[in-house]
């Protein structure tokens, strides 16, 4: 993975950055690779998504509705949709996960930033994305005895699993209509901070219309950073008072807190024993943690049935257990 794709130099050239610098950066969860350009016309991002494991397309064109809509996603520079390059503008280094390892006094006003984004997405009316139905949220939330529980010498009761969840997510649909559009990693990782002092966002390519708290669980029950659980409170109080959230709300944070968690254990398993990744493999205590707290809300009477039935307490008293 070390060296440069082919073609890279022809399509700098085709758009005029013939001749800079190109730093590859390290990747994602993806097939996607990233450079930062240093050259003639300044400092660029280029992504590359190679077709057929990798589409720009979605990236491209929901970049252009939040910008359309006056969030801060990246400028588009250039773009070769058929051979997979995105030319963008670079927001710099800091993450917010980083930037708070430096500076950890400005959290608050760090997250509060956060949600103010998110309470303005909400106020647009959705846009022309798919739908976060059932059959998504199902097929998210298998992933957990798909590949978590093979990996731990468990043998479950998948069916049981896939109707608890039907059981729990049937209200939260009926309040979710007509949605929102859902970033889906909405965290400290993929919200940047350019020197404007904006808050840039990335990792937007598989937006869908949903229910507008999952984003706020993908922030505020972060993988990859800790937060606390005042925090955590803090920001949903703050959500509550700038929207007027349904009263189930809470009810359906918890139930997607719980299915987006679940998601990632079985996304997590899934890095370290398909594709070689197994860094990954340290963050499940932490999820595994977040969804033990959501489990405990009735709205999610179903699926915690399941999980006593189906995972020893030893596992899940251990956040997850070790995989091996």
């Amino acid at each position: 993975m070390n060296a440069l794709p082919e073609g890279i130099h022809r399509f700098l050239e085709q758009v005029g950055w013939a001749g800079s610098h190109i730093e590859p950066l390290p990747g994602d969860a993806s097939f996607r690779r990233y450079f930062r350009l240093r050259g003639e016309p300044g400092e660029a991002m280029l992504m590359y998504a190679p077709p057929p494991e990798e589409d720009p397309e979605p990236f491209l064109d929901v970049a252009r509705w939040l910008t359309d809509k006056g969030l801060r996603a990246p400028a588009i520079l250039a773009e070769d949709r058929a051979q997979g390059w995105v030319l963008s503008e670079d927001f710099g280094d800091w993450r917010v996960r980083e930037w708070l390892d430096e500076h950890p006094a400005e959290e608050t006003a760090i997250y509060e930033r956060a949600i103010d984004t998110l309470v303005a997405l909400h106020h647009e009316q959705p846009g022309p994305f798919p739908p976060y139905d059932m059959a998504v949220y199902l097929r998210e939330a298998v992933l957990l005895p798909e590949w978590y529980c093979p990996a731990m010498g468990l043998t479950v009761d998948q069916p049981g699993y896939l109707k608890s969840w039907e059981l729990a997510l049937s209200p939260l649909l009926a309040r979710q209509h007509p949605g929102v559009t859902v970033l889906r990693d909405y965290h400290a990782e993929n919200i940047m901070l350019p020197p404007d002092g904006s808050q840039g966002l990335i990792d937007f390519q598989d937006a869908l219309i949903g229910h507008p708290a999952y984003d706020l669980v993908s922030l505020l029950q972060d993988a990859r950073r800790e937060v606390a659980p005042d925090l955590e409170r803090r920001m949903l109080d703050r959500y509550f008072a700038a929207l007027d959230a349904d009263p189930q709300f809470e009810a359906d944070y918890a139930v997607l807190g719980a299915q987006r968690n679940a998601k990632i254990v079985g996304i997590f398993t899934r890095l370290a024993k398909r594709d070689g990744k197994p860094r990954y493999l340290s963050l499940i205590p932490r999820v595994w943690e977040a969804m033990e707290r959501d489990l405990k809300h009735p709205a999610l009477a179903p699926v915690a049935d399941w999980f006593d039935a189906n995972i020893p307490q030893a596992i899940r008293d251990a956040h997850g257990g070790e995989i091996a």
